[in-house]
C-alpha cells in the first residue's frame, strides 16, 4: 500500500531566508525512495500557532504521515512538541522513545530530544530533529514500525499486531 507524507520544516532562519532548508529536502528524498507519495513541503517559523495550523492542514489534506523537522531541542523558541501535543488526539510514545534509543547509540546528546509522536484522525505525526543527518538517523530505525502503524491506522477492518514471529509463535516478538 502506498502512503502520502507531508514534511513540515520548522525554522525561523529558513523561514526568513537566512539559511537553506536542508532537512526538508533530505526527508523528501528519503520518503520518495521508500515509496511514499509526496505532498508539498511546508516551511513555518518557530511559532506555535503556525506549527499547529500546518499540522492541522496536513491532516485535513489526508497525509498518512506528517513529519516535522526542527524545533525539538532546548532553545526557548523550540515549540514543535508543544504544538504537536495540542493537535494530536492520541500520543504514540514508543516512536520517540525508540528514536532516542537509536540516537543514543550515535551520540549522548540523543537524550536531549523532546520529539513526540501522535495520531490525529487517520494521520500519524512524528517530530524529528532539525539537522538532515539527525532527522534521517532518527527516522530510519523506526520506519518499519511506522509502516505497520500506518497500515493499522488506514485500515477499514481489524488489524492484528500479534504477527507470527520467525520462531512460529504469535506475539510482539518479545
Amino acid at each position: 500500500m502506498e502512503y502520502s507524507v507531508q514534511i513540515i520544516t520548522v525554522s525561523d532562519r529558513c523561514f526568513r531566508g537566512e539559511r537553506e532548508d536542508l532537512s526538508g529536502p533530505a526527508l523528501m528524498k528519503y520518503a520518495e525512495q521508500q515509496g511514499f507519495t509526496l505532498l508539498p513541503a511546508v516551511l513555518v517559523p518557530d511559532e506555535q500557532p503556525q506549527i499547529e495550523a500546518a499540522l492541522l492542514a496536513a491532516c485535513r489534506a489526508d497525509a498518512a504521515l506528517v513529519l516535522t523537522t526542527g524545533g525539538t531541542g532546548f532553545a526557548p523558541r523550540d515549540v514543535t512538541p508543544e504544538a504537536t501535543l495540542v493537535v494530536v488526539e492520541k500520543q504514540v510514545p514508543g516512536i520517540p522513545e525508540a528514536m532516542r534509543a537509536a540516537s543514543l547509540r550515535i551520540t549522548p546528546r540523543g537524550m536531549l530530544s523532546r520529539s513526540v509522536a501522535g495520531i490525529r484522525g487517520h494521520s500519524l505525526i512524528v517530530n524529528l530533529p532539525g539537522s538532515p543527518k539527525a532527522a534521517l538517523e532518527n527516522l530510519e530505525p523506526v520506519l518499519p514500525a511506522i509502516l505497520h502503524g500506518l497500515k493499522m491506522l488506514r485500515s477499514d477492518g481489524p488489524n492484528d499486531c500479534a504477527a507470527r514471529q520467525p520462531d512460529g509463535n504469535e506475539g510482539l516478538g518479545r
